[in-house]
């Protein structure tokens, strides 16, 4: 009897003196402010198109208190059987017993499904029985969840990238979440049931301010074409990993990126290789070799080096050549279109043997030795080696003439092979080019300069002589096309693996297009190949030419405009357009076609009045590009090598275009492409 009064008593005590404290704490535990997450911004192409975006998905639940007795009794069973036909886990009289149970028991809150809907769902189920009196009048509760959408699936999706729950990831999503991420408000919830918590209005509550969006450089129909040809020749060879990369020279708008690795016998991108790979970039890096002896030593591209049988001892360690039984005394410029290790290895070790800090800093010069500074994280950091250092030794040198020893990111190789496209300007990779909300733009990201001129005129123009006869003459033989130039360099490294070379290796080439006057740099590399090709020519060349060839049949401004024929009377009167006065006069003199002169000079150009011709000017000021359009070749090559340019060309009969605006400054040396027809 006592221990029931003293029960009595204590429950007296909690209702009615410490009521008050407990009810506040209960508030305290059934209700709490959490945090609402803001909409993610939209991530687009450079043309609009969306590459990653939210989209609204729902929760459905339900209060099953707040529908009248005659609105639930009349629609239960029609709703228990379309909820049981919808998500197909429960009977229909399953689901008809456990909204029952709730709304006996008086619960205010149970999820139906856990499984989300999505919009076009929802439209539908609003108008389902019960629930068609909306959310107070039926009790059904929509509750939204933003699930990130990729419109193009897989296509870029390393580049695109991801951001989790725990705040990590990679790619733009990551690199740009601040921006894209927005600030996420506040709003009180109630805790119903276990872990079920369901929003309640309050005034307190702060509103969610949405992400911006990005601009991308991606041309989605490059990435198309760039994913689909490198996805081709990693499953013809079987290889590892493998990356590509197109860039605008101008800009340094990467248009088109992708990134595969092996898993199993699928490849997906779940590494950026381009971004944050390091690899030995082998013989693309002899165009570095190449602009430092031109740079500071008097060698000449017609000077003749001695490879021998392609085998070279260097204190102790060979160097070999690719071609078996090597290339004998050949030109300077030929061992490069060929491109031979010893004669890179003997020439960088005479002309820098005693001084290889002097080629190091090079290497620093053109941005090969620290991070670029991307807009994406996870950039690599590359791996050099300097005199001093613990592993420097004799053989280091030699084995940087051709790009063994040290590690660099495919995008370092780009860069540096676009400055060289890019008239010597180097410029930073860019991918996101605004940052805006709706139609306002926020930021925009300009074109950033990292070296303003690589190195001089002179050197740059023997560098893209010996880039394109690579792909005319050299190794890469295989790419030229009558269509239009390409200039670059193969590239085949063997893989380092504890500490040995093996018989697995990265191939890659890395050029530019049109040679004469570049408007895309790109890069493939391949990581071991399996097979009888395994060099950069047969396996990662292809893969350029097929988006090249690609990019140049979209793009119109890449064509050569066909020149409109004149009318004329065939037999009566000459085709007569420019060339030498005495040459031209002499010819319309043998025919009987009447002609005049304003002029003194040699060189003219012809003006048809009626039957006869008049001839005009021609000639540019001395240290001006000539006008050669509508000259035979031989007079276009005399006038134009007399002006110090070198002359190259394609077609035969008459020039039709080159490359030089007529009038432009001579810069003595430099390239001039002409186009015959």
């Amino acid at each position: 009897m006592l221990f029931g009064i003293a029960i009595i008593v204590k429950i007296s005590h909690i209702q009615f003196i410490e009521g008050e404290e407990w009810t506040k704490i209960s508030e305290q535990i059934t209700f709490d402010y959490k945090k609402v997450k803001a909409t993610r911004g939209n991530i687009y192409s450079d043309n609009g198109s969306l590459l990653a975006t939210d989209l609204p998905f729902y929760k459905v639940a339900f209060d099953p208190r707040l529908a009248k007795d005659k609105v639930f009794k009349g629609g239960i069973d029609s709703l228990s059987m379309l909820l049981s036909r919808y998500f197909k886990d429960k009977s229909a009289t399953d689901y008809k017993r456990m909204i029952q149970d709730a709304r006996s028991s008086n619960r205010q809150y149970i999820v139906l499904n856990r499984k989300q809907i999505n919009y076009q769902t929802k439209k539908i189920m609003s108008s389902w029985p019960i629930f068609r009196e909306g959310r107070y009048g039926g009790g059904v509760i929509f509750e939204k969840i933003d699930v990130r959408y990729r419109p193009f699936s897989n296509l870029s999706r390393r580049t695109v990238g991801f951001i989790n729950e725990n705040g990590n990831g990679a790619g733009l999503e990551y690199s740009f979440n601040e921006e894209l991420g927005g600030q996420d408000g506040e709003a009180l919830f109630q805790k119903i049931a276990g872990s079920t918590w369901k929003p309640v209005y309050d005034a307190n509550n702060v509103k969610s301010k949405d992400g911006l969006d990005i601009q991308t450089t991606l041309d989605i129909n490059l990435q198309d074409v760039a994913e689909t040809s490198l996805h081709r020749a990693m499953e013809q060879h079987q290889a590892d990993a493998g990356t590509v990369v197109v860039m605008e020279v101008k800009t340094g708008h990467i248009k088109a990126i992708s990134n595969l690795t092996r898993e199993g016998n699928n490849y997906s991108e779940i590494f950026n290789h381009a971004v944050g790979g390091l690899f030995e970039p082998g013989s693309t890096f002899k165009v570095v070799t190449m602009m430092a002896l031109l740079e500071d030593t008097n060698i000449q591209l017609t000077d003749s080096i001695a490879t021998g049988k392609g085998e070279f001892t260097f204190y102790k360690n060979k160097v070999r050549d690719h071609h078996e039984g090597g290339y004998g005394t050949i030109k300077v410029r030929k061992a490069f279109e060929l491109s031979s290790n010893v004669a890179m290895a003997k020439l960088l070790d005479q002309n820098f043997g005693v001084k290889p800090s002097k080629f190091v800093s090079y290497i620093d010069e053109l941005r090969l030795s620290k991070p670029l500074g991307l807009q994406i994280n996870g950039e690599g950091y590359p791996k050099i080696f300097r005199p001093g250092d613990k592993g420097w030794s004799g053989i280091t040198l030699p084995w940087m003439a051709y790009g063994y020893g040290f590690e660099i990111t495919p995008l370092h190789t780009l860069t540096l092979f676009n400055a060289i496209a890019n008239n010597g300007k180097m410029i930073k990779p860019i991918f996101v080019t605004a940052i805006s909300k709706a139609d306002r733009t926020k930021k925009e990201f300009e074109t950033e300069v990292l070296n303003s001129k690589i190195c001089s005129t002179n050197t740059l123009n023997q560098l893209r002589m010996l880039l394109e006869g690579v792909v005319e003459n050299g190794t890469a033989a295989n790419l030229k096309n009558a269509h239009y130039r390409i200039a670059g360099k193969t590239g085949t490294a063997q893989i380092l693996e504890n500490g040995k070379y093996t018989k697995k290796y990265i191939t890659s080439f890395v050029g530019y297009f049109p040679a004469h006057d570049p408007k895309y740099t790109a890069i493939v590399l391949i990581k071991n190949p399996k097979g009888w090709q395994q060099y950069g020519n047969n396996v990662a060349g292809p893969v350029f030419k097929e988006i090249a060839d690609n990019i140049y049949s979209r793009d119109i401004n890449l064509h050569m405009a066909m020149e409109k024929k004149k009318v004329l009377d065939y037999g009566v009167f000459p085709v007569i357009q420019a060339g030498k006065q005495d040459e031209l006069t002499m010819l319309c003199n043998e025919l009987g076609v009447s002609n005049h002169s304003k002029t003194d000079e040699d060189w003219i150009r012809a003006v048809r009045n009626g039957n006869s011709v008049l001839w005009d000017n021609n000639t540019a000021a001395k240290d001006q590009v000539p006008n050669v359009k509508g000259m035979t070749f031989r007079d276009a090559l005399f006038l134009l090598e007399k002006s110090g340019l070198q002359v190259e060309h394609d077609g035969k009969g008459r020039v039709v275009d080159q490359s030089i605006t007529p009038g432009t400054k001579v810069s003595k040396g430099r390239r001039i492409h002409i186009s015959l027809s």
